[in-house]
């Protein structure tokens, strides 16, 4: 009788082992597999008001478009990651990198020395130049014709430098920032602004379809080029960098680039 206890005893011991080993098995493989997925999707910020590079079009849908869109997706696809994309004002990126809430920025961003600071940033991948634009009767042509103006800017980017080099300059005018282009367009229509300065590309869709409006290439000027923005030390710069570098060479850069701005170079 002792000894049938005795085997009753050391087989419920041994059940109760292989059942404990079974759900930590189960529970490491699902934890590895929950790490594993995580690591493959990348957040990738931006600002979805600067179309052709980021934007909603309502009439087709809610999800965001753009040049941009198209680049961080097709990297993600030969790097092999998936791409979560969250929509945020532009002078609020590079904090949003800083604080790791973003992977990368592709935002038609320029990596001026200022931002270099804080992140890093890989190859330019499209270049581009300042445009004023103001109402089709207003005869403003060029920065002396600012001159006593308001003038409209996106809060944190590359025009907002260039508005105040230009005022340094010696040009008397005010510089007001907004966070949305839509906001500047809408304040140029309106009257309370007499100039903004936008980038040329993402001024010629406005133009397209505002025939009251005019624009002008600031004269002189540095083409500002667009890059990839990161976390300081990140290792995903120099995998984009390998990507943006075979994009050009294979023509899907230049693909990209006719799509959206209906031009085929890349510099």
């Amino acid at each position: 009788m002792k000894k049938n206890w005795l085997v009753i005893m050391v087989g419920l011991l041994l059940a109760v082992l292989v059942a404990c080993g079974s759900t930590n098995e189960s529970n490491d493989s699902g934890g590895e597999a929950g790490e594993s997925e995580s690591e493959k999707t990348l957040v990738m910020g931006t600002s979805a008001d600067y179309p052709p590079f980021e934007y909603i079009d309502s009439a087709k849908g809610e999800d965001i478009i753009g040049f941009d869109v198209d680049i961080a997706n097709y990297i993600a696809e030969e790097l092999g990651y998936n791409v979560e994309i969250k929509d945020m004002d532009f002078s609020g990126l590079i904090t949003a990198l800083s604080s790791e809430r973003v992977d990368f920025v592709l935002a038609g961003m320029t990596p001026t020395e200022e931002r270099k600071e804080n992140v890093d940033f890989s190859e330019i991948y499209y270049t581009a130049n300042h445009m004023i634009v103001s109402k089709a009767d207003s005869n403003i042509s060029a920065p002396e014709d600012l001159e006593g103006t308001k003038v409209g800017v996106q809060l944190g980017s590359i025009q907002e430098d260039k508005a105040n080099e230009i005022k340094e300059g010696g040009v008397d005018m005010e510089v007001i920032t907004l966070n949305r282009i839509p906001e500047l367009i809408q304040e140029l229509k309106s009257g309370r602004y007499d100039a903004i300065i936008i980038e040329d590309t993402v001024a010629n869709g406005y133009l397209e379809s505002n025939e009251d409006l005019a624009g002008e290439k600031l004269p002189n000027t540095e083409e500002a080029g667009s890059a990839v923005a990161f976390p300081k030390d990140s290792e995903l710069t120099e995998e984009f960098n390998t990507v943006i570098k075979e994009m050009k060479e294979n023509g899907k850069m230049d693909e990209l680039i006719e799509k959206w701005f209906g031009q085929d170079t890349v510099e």
